[in-house]
């Protein structure tokens, strides 16, 4: 597999999961609003796939060790895997009831992470639950804490 395809996957689809969940289950509890929701979506599958995308990019020219071609393949998978996985969670948002969306997203997000743990573990020769459960704990980290920070939010009352 091209090297720029593999470092925008993996990270541009690791990167919409846990972004893009976290950010629902926060606005879901601080909110409950299927609009601030879809809004919220939309702008991490827009500003935030740019924003990775730059980081990638400046990070592998940083690096030195990849070509400009490869430089830019991996920017453009960036992009291109974070925007389609970001967009993902707005199918269950749209269609359901917020929180019944939000327990067929965090489904969804573990499935996507489970199978590229599982690719990872085996291009690694890496004992493969160790890897998926590393990576759905620091996704569930990432998650309560932005559930207890929308919590908090709205306890504060700024509306």
């Amino acid at each position: 597999m091209l090297k720029g395809l593999k470092i925008g996957f993996g990270f541009g689809l690791a990167s919409a999961v846990i972004t893009t969940l976290g950010l629902m289950v926060g606005l879901a509890a601080s909110t409950q609003s299927k609009l601030a929701i879809i809004g919220g979506i939309v702008m991490i599958a827009i500003a935030d796939s740019f924003s990775d995308s730059l980081g990638i990019h400046i990070a592998k020219e940083s690096e030195g060790n990849f070509s400009k071609k490869q430089v830019w393949q991996a920017t453009l998978f960036t992009l291109l895997f974070k925007m389609i996985f970001a967009a993902s969670f707005l199918i269950p948002i749209i269609f359901l009831p917020i929180y019944p969306a939000i327990y067929v997203s965090l489904v969804w997000g573990a499935v996507v992470l489970i199978f590229q743990s599982l690719k990872l573990a085996e291009n690694n020769n890496s004992k493969a639950v160790k890897v998926i459960i590393e990576h759905l704990a620091i996704a569930t980290f990432v998650i309560v804490v932005n559930y207890y920070l929308g919590g908090l939010i709205a306890n504060l009352g700024w509306n």
